[in-house]
């Protein structure tokens, strides 16, 4: 049958298959803000010479300009990969002698497509994946797909790396991903500034103004300065400004009119914490404030009562209060505003505390914000290891909770964001705890996830992430001993974490493992008081009270468990713990059972 009419002029487009090549610059919002001329000058000079030399060379055309970006289009692989090469080596030697804030990186994604096109632009699955695949690279990175590896020979067109299967955002199935060449520069940052690599909000100590009758009395300020930001620095989710730096503003705290401004602009402090001491005798009342250096808005005060000798006993719990007041207050405040604000609008260390406290507060709807607010982190500091490394840790705790029963491809993506954090930096002990955890409470392989813990403590052997995760696989194997050993330690360097309730839930995990039950009663329920809703603890303490013969205790705890996880098993329980290839799997299996949990 012959068509007529309008529609018989109509052909379907044909697609076209061929290499394409995509490259855009790495942070040219902050190149434009810092020069925009001088960084559109040296783009356009870039873009000629791939123009004018490296197209002719390789028999590559210009697809389309992406602004800060170019879509070339090459015949087959290997020419696009030769091209990638010669623009990546055109672009250093253009910016050799520039200084390193100010110089341009690039970055290039690669994939041999399918794609149809018309007058306005060009359309496929294919070429979406070529954009997304320059989100893998780091500056001066080529990253290419599969298909493209295929048609490469190592070492003749480049040094090729395996990335493993890489996730990338809106693809549900992950990605083979190579990278070609040496891996790229350190991450960007401005000289000076620690702010795109610390995710830490800042505190300054400002020496207390002292009130005494009696000579030395003015020096005990001081003193409370040292001893806090001696304290404070021990927490992990804080950054404190050194004594030397603070102490330049003692007399200038008091007058709040610029002082706050002043210390934040010389010291880029987030918060301040000052106050007042009155000394009577040997008796001594503080008064603490915390301020936001930005506007100076309370966020905490307090009055507190001691000893002068009490301020050096580390038997004394006053300023342990103050420290734990602080960095609860610090949480609070940054959750505050990761819930209540835009995250575009939202600084990095917001968006880091915030997802931390999310993602364990275990109620889906946070749950869930916080992997949104790590990805949104994540696109931001692409080179910064800390968001993937507590990404990975979300999709483990999805399992843990119950909220996701694909245990394997779960673990793949958990061990994508472990090894992007890696990638960024190989020594990071909180990446490789992560990895760890990955390995021990996904994989089950507890062999590889000693040698990550291991590897993490060799790195700071005061990660209290790592003694904690490591006392909890050796619990599940069954070495009591051991557990409660390296948990015990995790408390102690950590005792005022805000997250303790992890910590106390994991210690009586170990405590289990030991066979101390009144222990691990006495964990769990202190961990229960902190989070109601965290499973795991539920079930360690459904098991102590069985440990202890407390069978009607037992079964109290495995229905709050029921009323959380109404679908849970014993067989989910195997499927799940670790645990379930030792002995320890189970001896806990059968307490879980005389409890009631059903089988």
């Amino acid at each position: 049958m012959t068509l007529s009419g309008p529609s018989a002029h109509l052909a379907a487009p044909q697609p076209t298959q061929s290499t394409l090549l995509v490259v855009d610059v790495v942070e040219s919002v902050r190149l434009m803000e810092a020069n925009e001329q001088d960084a559109v000058q040296r783009w356009q000079k870039l873009v000629a010479q791939v123009v004018q030399q490296v197209l002719p060379a390789h028999g590559g055309r210009l697809l389309k300009s992406l602004g800060d970006g170019l879509m070339l289009e090459f015949a087959s692989p290997r020419p696009a990969v030769h091209a990638a090469l010669e623009i990546q080596q055109l672009c250093q030697a253009q910016h050799a002698g520039t200084a390193p804030a100010q110089r341009m990186y690039l970055r290039a994604g690669i994939h041999t497509v399918q794609y149809v096109s018309d007058q306005h632009d060009i359309y496929g699955a294919d070429v979406n994946l070529a954009v997304r695949l320059t989100t893998l690279a780091g500056p001066g990175e080529i990253i290419v797909s599969a298909p493209v590896r295929d048609q490469l020979t190592p070492l003749l067109d480049g040094d090729i790396e395996d990335l493993g299967d890489c996730y990338l955002k809106h693809l549900v199935s992950p990605v083979r991903a190579y990278r070609v060449g040496d891996a790229g520069a350190a991450p960007i940052i401005e000289p000076g500034s620690s702010r795109p690599l610390d995710l830490r909000p800042t505190v300054a100590v400002i020496p207390f103004a002292a009130r005494g009758a009696e000579p030395g009395h003015a020096l005990i300020g001081e003193a409370v300065a040292d001893e806090l930001i001696a304290a404070l620095s021990k927490t992990a989710e804080l950054h404190v400004i050194s004594r030397l730096s603070t102490t330049v503003f003692r007399d200038r705290a008091a007058s709040p009119d610029g002082a706050l401004a002043d210390i934040r602009q010389h010291l880029g402090a987030t918060y301040v914490l000052s106050g007042r001491c009155t000394v009577i005798g040997s008796h001594m009342s503080l008064f603490v404030e915390l301020a936001e250096a930005d506007g100076g808005r309370i966020v905490w005060a307090d009055s507190l009562k001691g000893t002068v000798a009490g301020l050096f006993n580390p038997d004394d719990d006053m300023l342990s209060r103050i420290v734990a007041a602080v960095s609860s207050a610090v949480m609070k405040h940054e959750l505050g505003r990761a819930q209540n604000h835009a995250l575009p609008t939202l600084e990095g260390y917001t968006l880091l505390l915030g997802a931390i406290a999310m993602m364990h507060r275990t109620d889906y709807h946070d749950f869930d914000k916080a992997r949104q607010m790590l990805e949104h982190l994540i696109e931001r500091s692409k080179r910064h290891p800390v968001p993937h490394a507590w990404l990975a840790k979300w999709h483990v705790l999805r399992v843990q909770q119950g909220w996701t029963t694909d245990i394997e491809s779960t673990a793949k993506l958990a061990l994508d964001c472990s090894k992007q954090a890696l990638d960024c930096e190989p020594n990071n002990s909180l990446a490789l705890t992560v990895d760890g955890f990955i390995h021990t409470n996904l994989r089950r392989d507890t062999e590889t996830g000693a040698q990550r813990y291991a590897a993490a403590l060799d790195s700071n052997p005061n990660d209290t992430l790592a003694l904690l995760l490591k006392g909890t696989m050796h619990a599940f194997r069954g070495e009591g001993a051991d557990a409660v050993a390296n948990t015990k330690h995790a408390i102690k360097l950590s005792p005022l974490d805000p997250l303790r309730y992890f910590y106390d839930s994991l210690a009586a995990t170990a405590a289990l493992s030991a066979n101390q039950y009144e222990d691990a009663l006495a964990l769990a329920t202190r961990s229960l008081r902190a989070n109601r809703t965290h499973t795991s603890t539920i079930r360690a303490l459904a098991i102590a009270h069985v440990g202890l013969g407390h069978i009607d205790e037992a079964k109290k705890a495995v229905a709050m468990l029921l009323k959380l996880e109404p679908s849970f098993t014993v067989e989910k329980f195997i499927a799940r713990s670790p645990s379930s290839n030792f002995k320890t799997g189970t001896v806990w299996s059968q307490a879980l059972i005389s409890a009631g949990l059903p089988i």
